[in-house]
């Protein structure tokens, strides 16, 4: 590996962070809270530790896909230490690893939490908090490739922080890998600032209104208040985050087309539609159960219902009610959902909707060719074309690996926290599927803080494995990935 060119490259991953700081703190100076020097001390000590590898380190090689991976894990383990900082400093998460928790929580867009009132934050540490979703929202390694050199290899980090549907999705839809990074984060801030002004223009104040914003595009589910989303007991506020909650689950690809006035893309892509019929199915389904019971009427368990469904599937993670108060049927579905996730090349996380496309052609295929067809050769075609066959094993590899992580994941947090089993299975689902909330003890009304260090600790791993998108995070215990 090389590690001049490794540290060059962490070295500008911590100035963005560093400097990304600047915002909080203007909010801090705002309010005048106690929190303005502690992100302050923060940002200049996170600054500190990258100039030199940014400009002391400046002789780069081409980075090659071990480098890659090396930097996609450890830049995340990283950044989410130094952005601890401001609360530890501060004093309002004395413990590392709660902050640490909090912080790669919020990078992975997972929004789980340890804290027990979020209210009592000052807003300079609570915008910072949701601020980790904006920056984490699209992969925070695509933002630092904006800024390395030509011809370092951006190309295989961004591939290593990648979903293996994104293959088949191809987001480089420009000549210049930095030139495709630009135009995904015009168009994703340009989303950020559509619903800011939606909000705002609804009565939520501008500080909320960022914060749910950061939280909802990226779908990761941070809010400023205790109750969520529930906070403001508001159809429009509720509708207009299920749209965008669900925008921010669709492959960015399609944006970019759509401004070039490409409306049959939609049309033609596979994903896009089963994701639309998905979202349908499962909203109209919840939303019948919990109307059917008789606690809403029609008009409010089609907004309860689809909220909570989008919100999980997009694995998002935000709530309006308690939905473990609900009919075990809907609980049923919404426990369904968090396994689903949304389009490849979106800010979501889980197991995608791509994935699940191609193992189900698969499965028609195989069913064909041994009971119908023996002699056929029949290809799996996905946006109208036929894909490799690697691929479909690339699929079916990922949700095999995805379940094999949930089944195992959930002995293990039984056995250390002592954990009934729907508690210590959901908390590995919310952290690997990188949703927040779940069942049980970790329901939509609760929060992590009652796991113990060692658990936090394997939750915020499952966390940094899920938004790597599994293999990335898990290559690098093969003995070879380290030879030379």
């Amino acid at each position: 590996m090389h590690f001049f060119s490794i540290l060059h490259v962490l070295g500008i991953l911590l100035l963005v962070t560093g400097s990304s700081m600047v915002f909080p703190l203007i909010c801090s100076a705002y309010y005048g809270e106690s929190d303005l020097l502690p992100i302050l001390y923060a940002g200049l000590i996170t600054i500190a530790l990258g100039l030199p590898g940014r400009y002391f380190l400046r002789k780069h090689q081409e980075l090659n896909i071990k480098d890659g991976i090396f930097i996609a894990v450890f830049g995340w383990v990283v950044v989410s230490a130094l952005s601890s900082l401001p609360f530890m400093i501060h004093g309002s998460i004395p413990s590392f690893t709660d902050a640490f928790f909090e912080m790669i929580s919020g990078y992975t867009t997972t929004g789980a939490t340890i804290l027990t009132d979020i209210e009592a934050l000052p807003h300079g540490l609570l915008f910072w908090r949701s601020q980790t979703h904006l920056l984490g929202g699209m992969g925070f390694l695509t933002l630092t490739i904006i800024f390395m050199p030509h011809g370092m290899g951006g190309v295989r980090l961004f591939r290593a922080e990648s979903s293996p549907g994104q293959v088949i999705t191809k987001e480089k839809f420009k000549p210049r890998n930095r030139d495709t990074m630009v135009t995904l984060w015009w168009i994703y801030l340009g989303l950020n600032v559509i619903q800011i002004i939606l909000l705002c223009l609804g009565g939520m104040p501008m500080f909320d209104s960022m914060c749910t914003a950061f939280g909802t595009v990226s779908t990761s589910g941070y809010s400023p208040h205790n109750a969520s989303i529930g906070f403001y007991d508001s159809a429009y506020f509720d509708w207009v985050i299920t749209i965008f909650m669900f925008l921010g689950g669709v492959t960015f690809i399609l944006f970019y087309q759509l401004l070039r006035g490409d409306w049959r893309a939609f049309l033609v892509n596979t994903e896009f539609r089963v994701y639309v019929a998905l979202v349908t199915f499962f909203c109209l389904m919840v939303s019948w159960i919990i109307w059917s019971q008789g606690s809403y009427t029609f008009i409010d368990a089609l907004r309860y219902g689809s909220f909570q469904v989008v919100s999980l599937l997009t694995t998002t993670g935000y709530g309006t009610a308690d939905y473990e108060l609900w009919p075990q049927a809907a609980q049923m579905f919404l426990f369904v959902v968090c396994f689903v996730g949304a389009c490849a090349g979106s800010t979501t996380s889980g197991i995608k909707v791509v994935h699940y496309v191609i193992i189900w052609k698969f499965m028609v295929v195989s069913i064909r060719k041994i009971f119908f067809q023996p002699m056929s050769v029949v290809s799996i075609r996905l946006n109208r074309r036929a894909i490799d066959d690697s691929i479909v094993t690339l699929a079916i590899c990922y949700f095999i690996a995805n379940i094999f992580m949930v089944l195992a994941g959930g002995c293990f947090m039984a056995l250390c926290d002592d954990l009934d089993y729907i508690t210590a299975m959901s908390s590995v689902i919310s952290a690997l599927m990188n949703i927040g909330p779940g069942f049980g003890d970790i329901g939509p009304s609760e929060n992590f803080a009652f796991f113990s260090n060692t658990g936090k600790w394997f939750l915020s791993w499952n966390m940094l494995v899920g938004r790597l998108e599994m293999f990335s995070a898990l290559v690098i215990f093969y003995p070879s990935f380290w030879k030379k």
